[in-house]
């Protein structure tokens, strides 16, 4: 329950009942400043904080440079990515095939249109629950770039379009977000050779892509092409895939992306990328230190990303951003100015949007003293690629450096019958689960759903709950959810193993399936 900190209970806490109209007209702002709170960024953590402080009665001002609210998040990053990709799987049948065979789709001659119209529906949308949410709690939208002229004052606007304002603000919330990184040696041109953030601008789709980084971005975007029929090449000098997700996980990614012809190439650093004529085509030659060397028709370049927050002029406010435009803040998201807080992307890990969102919940109480329960540990990460990933929780790899004893449970879709309703024979779901005291410990997925289904390991996980609480629940039938229950048994059978000198109470171990 948050409090005032100087208060023994809060009538508007932020975690039980808040006003439902935001601050009254006119309301006055002490030391007279013309707002309690500046939001920069109207990402998932600058709406969020936002929203929170409008709902604790604040006067609030969200200033954004570009010409709508919703961020990277809405525009270019990952509500754009998500609806490509299942764009991607509906035109193409892609997950049909396993049913219907490898030649089933459901249009030919897929276009880059085909994918934007429905990614452009769903920008549009979001965008606009996103500019409602925001009025209807009289948070004044500021359009115009942020720049500090002290640590209470920014001008925000000024370019070619319209005239700039002084707006002076109690606390400032940073929520910029990033920008992708750029290698200087390489020459962007929007059209062969671009990033993430200029995706949705090419007019074709290739028959052949390079994707040069394996972050999560660069492997969305490298299953999705496959998936539409690209031949694809991906390119990183790291030794494996996401070194923070279960190896077993990603080893299963990795075989299914090699099923859909993409060519792997790690631990290789890309020395050249530049486009060549190739009879009346232009063409993308990339060369690797290794002296490798070969064509592909566009290139997409996704090396990681920068803090957006060159344009601010954080000097005048007194902060200094890392070499990457971060900022470093402490548990109450404050920065080394205690009334200029930063959340989201631009203060690096976890850069998730489901994260940012609740960092600027957090934020914006304990910007008005109130007192809040911190982020929870037990968060997910979703990744989409094809087929997605989901995981909550440690992974082998991490309790066996930890020199915790652990146990596995594992499900495959292939023996749950929603999972050959659904054509999805690859997935699986694996429990990670204390030795001794049955605690769940992770909750590792791969396969159709599993950003959803990972929430019923990460609810159980947060309640300290054991691997028993599935065997003991009623999923419904045929459910992907399932996975849980036949996974928990797997795990206890495994117990049942044991010699009887171990510490396992045997007559407490349920009937195998």
């Amino acid at each position: 329950m948050a409090k005032r900190k100087t208060e023994k209970k809060a009538k508007n806490s932020p975690t039980t009942k808040q006003k439902s109209g935001g601050r009254k007209k006119n309301q006055s702002v002490p030391h007279s400043f013309d707002y309690d709170l500046l939001v920069i960024g109207s990402g998932p953590g600058g709406h969020r904080a936002a929203i929170q402080a409008a709902k604790l009665g604040k006067k609030v001002a969200l200033a954004e440079k570009n010409a709508m609210v919703g961020g990277v998040c809405v525009h270019t990053g990952t509500i754009p990515s998500k609806t490509l990709r299942e764009a991607a799987l509906h035109l193409t049948g892609y997950q049909e095939r396993s049913i219907y065979g490898a030649s089933y789709t459901v249009k030919e001659d897929i276009t880059m249109s085909d994918l934007l119209r429905r990614a452009h529906y769903v920008i549009n949308h979001e965008q606009d629950v996103l500019c409602h949410q925001l009025r209807r709690n009289n948070v004044d939208i500021i359009a115009g770039e942020a720049q500090f002229l002290n640590p209470h004052t920014l001008k925000i606007g000024g370019g070619s379009s319209s005239a700039s304002r002084t707006i002076t603000a109690d606390n400032i919330l940073i929520a910029t977000g990033t920008k992708t990184a750029r290698d200087r040696k390489i020459v962007f041109d929007g059209e062969y050779i671009f990033t993430s953030d200029d995706l949705l601008d090419i007019q074709h789709l290739p028959t052949s892509i390079t994707v040069i980084g394996a972050g999560v971005i660069g492997l969305e975007y490298a299953t999705i092409f496959a998936a539409i029929g690209a031949r694809v090449t991906l390119v990183d000098s790291r030794p494996r895939l996401l070194d923070f997700i279960d190896a077993e996980v990603i080893d299963t990614l990795v075989y299914q992306m090699r099923q859909d012809r993409v060519t792997i190439r790690l631990g290789e650093t890309v020395s050249a990328v530049e486009t060549f004529k190739d009879g009346h085509k232009t063409k993308v030659k990339i060369a690797l230190d290794s002296g490798k060397e070969f064509a592909t028709e566009k290139a997409l370049v996704s090396v990681g990303r920068m803090g957006a927050t060159e344009s601010l002029d954080l000097g005048k406010a007194g902060i200094a951003p890392d070499d990457r435009g971060r900022l470093k803040v402490n548990d109450e998201y404050r920065t080394e100015i205690s009334h200029i807080f930063a959340v989201g992307d631009v203060i690096g890990f976890p850069s998730l949007a489901s994260t940012s969102r609740e960092q600027g919940r957090i934020a914006a109480c304990h910007a008005f003293g109130y007192e809040t329960e911190p982020l929870s540990s037990f968060f997910p990460y979703g990744i989409y690629t094809i087929p997605e990933i989901s995981v909550c929780g440690k992974t082998e790899e991490e309790l066996t450096e930890a020199g915790v004893p652990y146990e596995i449970g594992k499900a495959s879709y292939k023996e749950i019958s929603r999972g050959h309703i659904i054509g999805d024979e690859l997935g699986f779901l694996k429990l990670l689960f204390h030795l001794e005291t049955r605690e769940l410990l992770g909750v590792h997925i791969i396969g159709e759903g599993a950003s959803e289904l990972v929430h019923i390991g990460q609810a159980v996980m947060g309640a300290g709950g054991k691997i028993d609480h599935f065997i003991d629940t009623v999923f419904n039938y045929p459910t992907l959810a399932e996975c849980y229950k036949t996974a928990a048994f797997n795990g206890i059978n495994r117990l049942a193993q044991l010699p009887q000198s171990a510490d396992v109470d045997k007559d407490s171990l349920p009937v195998s399936m």
